[in-house]
């Protein structure tokens, strides 16, 4: 809701920004040629009542001020279209005087997929609105190992993820994957390697077939289906009226989002990255589907490097290492039983979660024993 809230407000400002640059000079413009013509009908009158026009060269004045002065009326909406015209062609030409961000990159084939963060820091925005998310951060993420990114909202766990795929470059420190500083790659020799699954997830306006082969376009049909498969959807495809040639509508809306998810993580499957990052894949899903989207993210990690981002700790206790993070900075690292064991963020967590399911648990019995008394 304070999303919607704030989206709504900005779209509200940028559109009294832009009226509020045309009003004045529009109603001037419209006082002019109002005045005009009023003065102009009032002059023929004059001359009229003196003697020096007729009657039907008055009223024939009269006509033509109006119509003249009506038709040039629409030039003052013209002038503020092409002023609007000419800030977004400005804002292109600044676009195209950009460099790509991976301009000077190389195509890097990788033997290992370790991932290391050395002394990260990073910052959102510019100038005074510039505001730090991340804080000399260090961490190793070893081969084929599972890591959970655990912490408070805002405290830098999806900017991590977003690093490691480049979607944006370090303030300073390095990001090395494979041993290499994923400001060598290009952008599409870095994510060949990576698979994403978002929390939130969006699907083409196309096929099911084409949605779940966007990663990888060159599979077979055999290839497909086994990954659909493995994802669990290949049940409810096939209940669809043309299958996987069924087209679903812009960004899923004609499934659910357990059916988007497992989608999404067949289409994760099919790509076979050897690194998977999981934006807490299970958190938006109803508890009917969430066993299923487990088993097919099950599929979807064996023998991978995992980079999880999790905010219920239950999902992550077997993890082979956990990162706590707290305002940009890295509180504690280790696994579930060495950060439990000691005062913490983790443990006071840890313990909150364990509260709130004890007391749903409470209501669930207290709800089920008037209908057993009964």
């Amino acid at each position: 809701m304070d999303a919607m809230t704030k989206a709504c407000r900005g779209s509200r400002d940028i559109n009294l920004k832009i009226e509020w640059g045309y009003i004045p000079y529009n109603a001037l413009h419209l006082l002019a040629l109002k005045t005009a013509s009023v003065f102009i009908v009032i002059t023929a009158f004059s001359f009229g009542v003196m003697g020096q026009l007729d009657f039907t060269s008055v009223i024939l004045v009269v006509l033509l001020s109006f119509h003249i002065f009506g038709s040039l009326e629409p030039i003052s909406d013209c002038a503020h279209v092409l002023a609007v015209i000419d800030d977004a062609l400005d804002h292109l030409d600044a676009l195209t005087g950009e460099s790509f961000i991976d301009a000077d990159g190389k195509d890097i084939p990788l033997s290992r997929y370790d991932i290391e963060l050395e002394h990260v820091d990073f910052s959102y925005g510019e100038g005074e609105e510039r505001r730090q998310v991340l804080k000399d951060v260090t961490v190793t993420i070893p081969e084929n190992t599972v890591t959970a990114v655990v912490g408070p909202s805002g405290s830098g766990k999806s900017t991590i993820c977003n690093l490691i795929a480049r979607f944006y470059d370090v303030d300073s420190g390095s990001v090395r994957v494979g041993g290499h500083d994923v400001r060598e790659f290009t952008c599409d020799s870095l994510l060949s390697n990576i698979s994403m699954v978002f929390q939130n997830v969006y699907l083409f306006h196309d096929t099911v077939r084409n949605n779940i082969c966007f990663g990888k376009p060159d599979a077979t049909e055999a290839e497909m289906v086994e990954a659909a498969k493995k994802a669990c959807c290949h049940d409810f495809i096939m209940a669809l009226p043309e299958g996987y040639d069924t087209v679903i509508g812009e960004g899923g809306g004609s499934l659910s989002g357990g059916e988007k998810q497992r989608i999404s993580i067949a289409r994760a499957i099919l790509k076979d990255a050897p690194i998977i990052i999981l934006d807490e894949a299970t958190a938006s899903v109803d508890p009917e589907n969430e066993h299923l989207i487990q088993a097919a993210i099950s599929e979807l990690t064996k023998g991978k490097t995992i980079v999880t981002i999790a905010h219920r700790l239950a999902t992550i206790e077997q993890a082979d290492q956990i990162l706590v993070l707290d305002e940009g900075k890295v509180a504690d690292i280790g696994t579930h039983d060495q950060l439990i064991s000691h005062k913490g963020i983790y443990q006071d967590i840890y313990q909150i979660q364990m509260n709130n399911a004890d007391r749903e648990l409470l209501r669930q019995v207290s709800e089920e024993q008037p209908t057993e008394s009964r």
